[in-house]
């Protein structure tokens, strides 16, 4: 692995394998639990947030893959040209910790879930958290190690498809006990445009490293629809699930009630799979583009060594992080990631048009340098999209965070931008 642009010999995946990698990304039991997030609206309300979420976020989440194959080039190079090369080492700073963030949460989900099935088998060894946290983490660990090569795309195919073979006899099981009641609860009071952003918040997450795997695509047009439909279908998918479990049963941890529920049924060991190799699906991209992000901060860090200070990290950090606090992540990811990448995509899109000179992204002094290395409007116009996110957030108002955050940082940098002469 390393910074430089992918090489068309090197760019080997198609549509089905980026409607793979992200179907499997979003079989996630934390998906499921953030669906449960929805629940005081009700069900057809917390539908619909489900639905348009996911349009919205999903559109700018596979628009950021966009960058990556048209030039191969990874999440936090892209971020070059607006921010300057020194400025996107911010982004790449910021995108670490969320990287790490998201496995431990991850991790813990797992290791909590792992350990109630695994009473079931009778065996003590499995009914430790613990155990199932660093089984699933150095699986996930391994999976990051071999991302991309043939042996992967073996793996990846297989444990998608046994994956949504489970989750489907899942979703029997669970609208056979669930679904005739669901309609029957009355919603409480919650925002619809703060349910919007727990919804938007997920894909978005995605965003700051979508192109660390678009780069690997043939062409442009199969890697955005595959992206934005695997990731789509099967992440409100799982939305929904949690919403109607927790409707239905006032569970605050709607995952682990759906799983005990097929353990009730015989189906332990099905679940157990989905588990272990939900999560590893989930997290391996998270610890392969931490690495990419590292390689955006120096060349001189081996590559495979951080990766694997990334997996060990998470298995430590996992046995002791609150995950009580996972709600506010799912909104700091978003008060953080929308703004920039509301700079980025304007960057790329609309005031170049696409274009970019590839060459001179890494090289020090050239057009994307600007002022020591970094580009004051890009800054300026992500901070104030930041503090926007985070007035909005803490008034409670009930526009939302994320469209607005995005659309001002873009049309502050855009208005920026022009009249400075693209802030040269």
């Amino acid at each position: 692995m390393d910074i430089q642009p992918t090489k068309p010999s090197e760019r080997n995946l198609g549509g089905i394998d980026f409607f793979l990698l992200w179907a499997g990304v979003a079989i996630s039991l934390a998906e499921i639990w953030a669906g449960g997030f929805l629940a005081p609206m009700g069900f057809w309300m917390g539908f619909l947030a489900i639905i348009l979420g996911h349009v919205i976020g999903n559109t700018f989440m596979a628009l950021g893959g966009v960058i990556g194959s048209d030039h191969g080039i990874m999440s936090m190079v892209a971020v070059r040209p607006a921010f300057g090369i020194r400025g996107s080492k911010l982004a790449a700073v910021l995108n670490i910790i969320q990287l790490i963030g998201w496995p431990c949460i991850m991790l813990i989900i797992g290791g909590r879930a792992g350990s109630m099935l695994g009473k079931s088998v009778g065996i003590d060894m499995l009914t430790n958290d613990k155990f199932w946290i660093v089984i699933i983490g150095l699986g996930t660990l391994l999976w990051a190690l071999y991302t991309g090569k043939k042996v992967w795309k073996i793996m990846q195919t297989i444990a998608v498809i046994a994956l949504m073979l489970v989750i489907a006899v899942m979703t029997l099981v669970s609208f056979k006990e669930f679904g005739s009641g669901v309609l029957g609860v009355k919603p409480k009071e919650m925002h619809f445009m703060t349910a919007l952003d727990l919804v938007i918040a997920m894909p978005i997450s995605w965003l700051p490293l979508v192109a660390d795997y678009s780069r690997f695509s043939r062409k442009t047009g199969p890697a955005f629809w595959s992206t934005w439909w695997g990731y789509f279908i099967v992440s409100s998918w799982m939305y929904v699930l949690g919403l109607v479990a927790t409707l239905v049963t006032g569970t605050d941890n709607p995952n682990m009630q759906i799983l005990e529920l097929m353990g009730k049924f015989g189906l332990a060991i099905p679940a157990l799979l989905l588990v272990v190799f939900s999560t590893i699906t989930s997290d391996f991209p998270d610890v392969y583009s931490a690495t990419c992000s590292v390689l955006n901060i120096s060349e001189r860090i081996s590559a495979k060594v951080f990766m694997w200070i990334v997996g060990i990290v998470s298995i430590l950090v996992a046995m002791v992080f609150p995950s009580e606090y996972y709600e506010s992540f799912l909104l700091i990811i978003s008060a953080m990631f929308v703004p920039l990448f509301g700079v980025v995509l304007t960057d790329y899109f609309i005031i170049r048009k696409r274009k970019l000179n590839v060459e001179e992204l890494y090289k020090v002094g050239g057009e994307y340098w600007y002022a020591k290395g970094f580009h004051i409007p890009a800054l300026a116009s992500w901070g104030i999209g930041f503090l926007l996110f985070q007035l909005i957030t803490v008034k409670g108002y009930a526009i939302g965070g994320s469209i607005p955050s995005m659309l001002v940082s873009g049309i502050l940098y855009f208005l920026m931008t022009q009249s400075g002469k693209k802030g040269a």
